[in-house]
């Protein structure tokens, strides 16, 4: 199996939905599997163009698409896209968080990443 290599937020520093909220459970998730959080600001002229093709090949795209958005990467090069904001309230983004960290597809990860190597 693929190893986890780094998560990716695909994200804006104006969204409450991004900031503070899925930026914290990132990198939260990020200390948890021990990888890397790589921050795409798609207000930054030279992030917005990885975040645009990262979302154009492995997210919910659309030609104004809703963020946050959180990719796995894989030591094969495969990405996982696993998490989409939600344009209702902060509420429902945040319950998207918690059922994140209680699914199979989390709890997954977490025992990859503390399996030796």
């Amino acid at each position: 199996m693929a190893k986890l290599e780094r998560l990716s937020i695909v994200l804006a520093e104006w969204c409450p939905h991004c900031v503070p909220l899925s930026l914290e459970m990132t990198k939260k998730m990020g200390q948890d599997l021990g990888v890397p959080v790589r921050i795409l600001n798609i207000d930054k002229p030279d992030e917005v163009i990885v975040a645009d093709e990262l979302v154009r090949k492995y997210g919910d795209d659309s030609e104004d698409y809703i963020i946050p958005q959180i990719f796995a990467e894989f030591s094969d090069g495969s990405v996982k896209h696993f998490l989409t904001g939600s344009s209702e309230g902060t509420q429902v983004t945040r319950e998207r968080w918690d059922n994140l960290f209680r699914s199979d597809f989390y709890r997954n990860l977490k025992a990859e990443a503390l399996r030796p190597s």
